[in-house]
């Protein structure tokens, strides 16, 4: 007689399996998270606090030693590619063509099908607005022809640097954007770059036309740092939220993942 064959007991498939290894290879640890957050959280703050006492000595202080120290170092080099780098830079950061290159990422976003970066990419580029507001409160003078080489003087107040500004927020945002949207290549590599260099010559560019002081720049890098947090914080509340369905890049509603 045939012993009658044991039949195999096949267990359901798990579907959150491969959620869980995924879990485990890419998500850092709770502890590790929860250290991070902390650490951001920290210089939030001190960012905040450092522009805040900053803008405050701005108000009532028209320079300090060191800005006049950085400004008289900057202009003592005299390269002629140098020279021209610094006017090239510092021109892309005035109106009318500021304007057309804070939207022609937008508009390049939204052509391709990046909705919501697009949108967001809009935000970022409103620290302009906040430029135009704390300029008129701190109302610093711009630096004097008798102490630096100005090599155009403007009526608008000093602090902060607006050019600094938006560059850093906008460029900051689309080099996030880059890194964490396209795949590993040399295009990433090459725009992440180009968007990274970008904000500190920025900066270089306005002390060395001294159209601004040292402190001006620090001032609105201080303040980009925390538009671009406030701006990565809204794309990232946003992703899940709106535009979920659009063409290029979509992202698992907030309610599915918050259910998984």
């Amino acid at each position: 007689m045939t012993r009658p064959r044991k039949q195999k007991t096949t267990e359901p498939a798990n579907p959150e399996a491969p959620l869980k290894r995924l879990d485990a290879a890419v998500i850092a640890p709770k502890r590790e998270r929860r250290y991070r957050a902390r650490v951001f959280q920290i210089y939030v703050l001190v960012a905040a606090g450092g522009f805040i006492a900053l803008a405050i000595a701005a108000r009532f202080v028209p320079y300090f030693a060191v800005d006049l120290a950085v400004t008289r170092g900057v202009q003592s080099y005299h390269g002629v590619a140098f020279d021209r780098l610094m006017h090239g830079i510092s021109w892309i950061g005035f109106f009318p063509q500021s304007l057309v290159i804070g939207l022609v990422p937008c508009i390049v976003l939204l052509a391709t099908g990046l909705r919501w970066e697009s949108i967001v990419t809009l935000f970022a580029a409103l620290s302009e607005a906040l430029d135009v507001l704390i300029k008129v409160i701190v109302h610093r003078p711009r630096p004097s022809i008798d102490l630096v080489h100005v090599i155009k003087e403007l009526t608008s107040h000093s602090f902060p640097s607006g050019h600094v500004l938006t560059t850093t927020t906008l460029c900051g945002f689309l080099a996030f954007l880059s890194y964490t949207l396209i795949k590993s290549s040399w295009e990433r590599t090459a725009l992440v770059s180009g968007f990274v260099v970008l904000i500190p010559l920025m900066g270089l560019s306005r002390i060395y036309e001294g159209q601004h002081w040292f402190s001006d720049v620090m001032g609105a890098y201080l303040l980009a740092s925390l538009w671009l947090a406030l701006t990565i914080k809204v794309y990232t509340w946003g992703k899940t939220r709106y535009f979920v369905h659009q063409p290029v890049a979509p992202e698992v509603p907030a309610t599915s993942a918050s259910q998984k």
